[in-house]
């Protein structure tokens, strides 16, 4: 992902975390003091250790031996936890003309219920860690333990609590594939930025007809020690009652020191696609410090080393609370 340097408008922002006394009747209330809350406590120390194992494979670079390696543990994880793991498995042309290996792995929670929430991350590493602030290290593969792992890791710890908070509507948990391997900053450059995101356009180009679910939640470096959440522009002009939706159960769990109700920037990333192409109002809760992403983004320090169990912790809590609110 990458950000697009397009920033909300102070009056949006205002709009969304509705203060009561001046919400209109579009706007959902972005706190709820009197939510009920559900009992499933997520299990931080449980989410650090798949973060541990995806990165035991190494760098998760498309057509490596580790990506391969790791595919085949997400799907035994989620199978595990007695999901139905479907595996998309196809071809698609990197920026350099390099055809990739993409698999787009989805583990679905009662699969025969038509009312469903999608909850997404990439897990694949980007080849180059071109943000590194030793240029020496920029040809180097990125470990991605935020900027990948710590998405699909949030996702199976949801899976491996989701037949006790059992929710009343059906989960796809969507591992997208391909989507680090835009351009870095010594290949060509352009403005559509369609050489990100190469496994989720994909994905939303060859979607069943039937296929509706309510909305969606992108999850992108969510585990970072320097992690906070902004409402992130392209979220809002997609899915605005999603992100207050979200927002409010994370003020219900107390996560709100880390669901800052801030404007924050836009972000090419694969809630792209699910919204313009598959027309899934989806938002992206992504690490966003004001500067930029995370520190170690797309660094060779985006290590294990530098998660945080408190972040996956607050992360983890809000989306059971907004899964046990869905009626």
């Amino acid at each position: 992902m990458i950000l697009s340097f397009k920033f909300l408008t102070t009056a949006l922002v205002v709009g969304l975390v509705g203060l009561t006394s001046c919400k209109s009747k579009q706007e959902p209330d972005a706190v709820k003091p009197d939510a009920e809350l559900a009992q499933v406590q997520f299990n931080a120390d449980s989410a650090y250790q798949y973060i541990v194992d995806q990165c035991a494979f190494g760098a998760r670079v498309p057509n490596s031996e580790a990506h391969d390696r790791c595919a085949d543990y997400i799907v035994n994880v989620f199978k595990r936890f007695g999901l139905t793991v479907n595996e998309q498995k196809t071809t698609v042309k990197g920026w350099d003309g390099k055809m990739l290996q993409c698999n787009n792995i989805t583990a679905s929670y009662k699969p025969e219920l038509r009312e469903r929430i999608v909850i997404c991350s990439h897990w694949d590493s980007r080849p180059w860690a071109d943000a590194d602030p030793d240029s020496s290290k920029h040809r180097e593969p990125v470990m991605a333990a935020n900027d990948g792992a710590s998405g699909v890791a949030v996702m199976m710890e949801l899976a491996r609590q989701i037949q006790q908070l059992n929710p009343s509507v059906g989960v796809d948990f969507v591992c997208f594939d391909s989507e680090d391997y835009g351009a870095p900053y010594w290949g060509p450059q352009t403005n559509d930025e369609n050489d990100w995101c190469l496994g989720s356009q994909y994905w939303a180009n060859n979607l069943p007809k039937d296929y509706k679910p309510r909305y969606g939640i992108l999850l992108d470096m969510v585990g970072g020690d320097d992690a906070q959440f902004k409402f992130e522009y392209y979220s809002m002009q997609y899915a605005q009652n999603v992100v207050a939706k979200v927002w409010s159960a994370a003020q219900s769990v107390g996560a709100d020191n880390y669901f800052l109700q801030q404007d924050g920037t836009a972000v090419t990333d694969d809630h792209i696609p699910m919204n313009s192409i598959a027309n899934i109002p989806t938002i992206d809760i992504i690490s966003d410090n004001g500067n930029g992403f995370s520190r170690t983004w797309h660094t060779t320090i985006d290590t294990p080393q530098n998660i945080s169990r408190e972040t996956l912790k607050a992360v983890g809590q809000t989306l059971i609370q907004t899964l046990f609110e869905e009626k």
